[in-house]
């Protein structure tokens, strides 16, 4: 176990590992209603750049109610009775690497000190600048930030809009700036509904479907561009993209690019249609181009694509603090869902 008491780190061939450390978070996101790890960080572990744990107790820890590294105490066993000293029990699983943590304990296994354990124990192998995600804002993390010297460092808001096929596009109302867009939208494969201000907005603009192969270089530089400021999103390559291209969910009609009438590429949205709920990936105005209403088009677009498409809720994620894009949002009709907080270890 390298030295960890209550951590068990998974290599990338161990088939089974991994399929255990997926299915104790599709058991927490069933639980809670929101996932305990991001995309961004389960594509960091795919590509090798993350490592994935399970952590792990003996039996004998449910029969006295120890947890390793803390002190003894009596608690209570296992909801399931009995169990036997011999036995390993998973009780949750975790991320480390890149100077993150990410860490979630079952359902059933909270509240016995197993959390804070294993995050001491991640905690000590990441540098001072080491970050977590608290996904949910879930009071015990927030306490167990407060203990351990971490602090809040950022907000990640998800919002979530009803659909109805009849008006999923929403009444223009009053608009926000497209200076620091974020978000996720797609639209029209062919041309997105444009009429009224919507048309007046879009001028000799035009929106089309993305074309795999040779949009791809375009739309990474753009990104970078619109989300030079944003440690996630703007750091996509035509790698991260290409393997987001490789999922099942992934439809290039709905990856909706604004042009100008040079063909220039100044605009665009990103649905992730999976179900009920459709994902507003992510969506982007060039900054040349900001200012002029193109990012309420584009959002307008995309609702009535993921209303066409089935979906009865649009969701997305935005940072808290980019004001402009939570007043488009809000003004959409957007609610919120769930907020992250990501903390930030103090130095010293």
């Amino acid at each position: 176990m390298s030295g960890f008491q209550i951590l068990f780190a998974l290599e990338s061939a161990d088939a089974a590992g991994l399929a255990t450390f997926h299915r104790v978070a599709a058991e927490a996101l069933a639980f809670d209603g929101y996932a305990p790890f991001n995309e961004q960080a389960l594509y960091d572990l795919q590509a090798g750049l993350r490592t994935a744990y399970l952590v792990r107790v003996a039996g004998r820890e449910f029969e006295t109610g120890h947890v390793p590294g803390m002190p003894a105490s009596t608690g209570s066993t296992s909801g399931d009775g009995h169990v036997g000293a011999a036995a390993t029990i998973v009780v949750g699983a975790a991320l480390g690497g890149r100077g993150e943590i990410d860490l979630v304990i079952s359902p059933e296994y909270r509240r016995r000190g197993f959390g804070r354990t294993a995050f001491r124990e991640l905690a000590a192998t990441e540098p001072n600048g080491l970050t977590a995600w608290s996904h949910g804002d879930h009071p015990a993390a927030r306490a167990l930030a407060i203990e351990l010297r971490f602090v809040a460092a950022r907000t990640l808001l998800e919002l979530r809009k009803p659909l109805f096929s009849a008006d999923a596009a929403p009444e223009a109302g009053a608009g926000a700036s497209d200076a620091a867009p974020e978000a996720e939208v797609a639209g029209e494969a062919e041309a997105a509904p444009a009429s009224g201000a919507g048309a007046s907005v879009l001028g000799d603009a035009s929106i089309s479907g993305f074309r795999v192969g040779v949009d791809d270089s375009e739309w990474v530089a753009l990104n970078a561009l619109v989300f030079t400021s944003h440690p996630e999103q703007g750091a996509i390559t035509e790698a991260d993209l290409a393997a987001r291209q490789a999922e099942d969910w992934f439809d290039a009609d709905d990856f909706l690019v604004l042009r100008d009438a040079d063909g220039r590429m100044i605009g665009y949205n990103w649905l992730k249609v999976d179900g009920a709920i459709g994902e507003i990936y992510v969506v982007g105005v060039h900054p040349d181009a900001a200012g002029r209403g193109l990012g309420r088009v584009l959002m307008q677009a995309g609702l009535q694509r993921l209303a066409d498409a089935g979906c009865t809720t649009a969701a997305l994620y935005v940072e808290a603090d980019s004001l402009g894009p939570v007043h488009l949002y809000r003004a959409l009709g957007f609610t919120d869902h769930t907020v992250d907080v990501q903390y930030r270890r103090l130095a010293g």
